[in-house]
């Protein structure tokens, strides 16, 4: 098993910091960003393998790759997305589709968390499971979340932002084991997704793979602090959770 971030993005609403580093390196704690506190993640559950998605000022990533490793004893592979700042990230995931065959969990380069979460994961292998989304299930959910409606016997049965808040089960936040045996069929359904626009996300394309009859199950993370990083104001809570890990 591997770790795979998509850290591609722009993150236009963090300006200035992203006039030149990408998202996932916009400082959280210190000097650690959170595509540090991925790979920390990572290293802690056994990882020595991560790939990572780079296409927006990807050059920083570049920058700091060596350094990386040798904070966190990781062998890291990075792959270029070359339209990071056209399309949305289900192309993003899609150009890490080889990488999937390993097993990985993904992580989206912008969602600060503990390592609970991927331990999580983890403990729900098995069973003829081949994806697995983290699900918090405690959060008050509102328009901007990626919502989740989840059967207990089905899985998944719909992921979208664009959901009345009251039908979720809970909200995705970022984080998805992937076996390997799953890895033609993601890839061919976020293949359609962003063939059919290339504005859609990588949980659409799971939404195709759910239409398909492919079952994605879910995993409760329990009560936890995580934060998705998408404005200033995500920033200063980021900040606030990032020190207590």
């Amino acid at each position: 098993m591997i770790g795979l971030v998509l850290a591609a993005g722009a993150g236009r609403r963090l300006r200035p910091y992203t006039d030149t580093l990408p998202k996932a390196l916009v400082p959280v704690d210190g000097e650690t960003t959170v595509l540090d506190l991925t790979l920390g993640n990572f290293a802690e559950i056994g990882l020595t393998e991560a790939a990572i998605i780079v296409g927006y000022r990807k050059e920083a990533v570049y920058e700091r790759k060596e350094a990386l490793e040798r904070t966190y004893g990781l062998k890291l592979t990075l792959i270029d997305n070359d339209k990071a700042e056209e399309w949305n990230n289900a192309y993003s995931l899609w150009c890490g589709r080889d990488s999937v065959r390993h097993d990985v969990i993904l992580a989206n380069g912008d969602t600060v968390h503990p390592v609970s979460v991927e331990k999580t994961l983890l403990a729900a292998r098995g069973d003829g499971k081949k994806i697995i989304l983290a699900l918090d299930t405690v959060k008050q959910l509102a328009d901007e979340e990626m919502k989740v409606v989840a059967d207990p016997d089905k899985g998944v049965q719909k992921i979208t932002k664009l959901m009345d808040p009251a039908e979720a089960t809970g909200e995705y936040i970022g984080v998805t084991l992937i076996e390997g045996s799953a890895a033609d069929e993601l890839a061919d359904a976020l293949k359609t997704t962003f063939e059919r626009d290339p504005d859609l996300y990588y949980e659409d394309g799971y939404q195709e793979l759910v239409n398909r009859g492919f079952k994605i199950d879910v995993a409760p993370i329990g009560d936890i602090a995580w934060v998705e990083i998408d404005n200033h104001d995500d920033l200063a809570k980021g900040r606030e959770i990032a020190c207590r890990y």
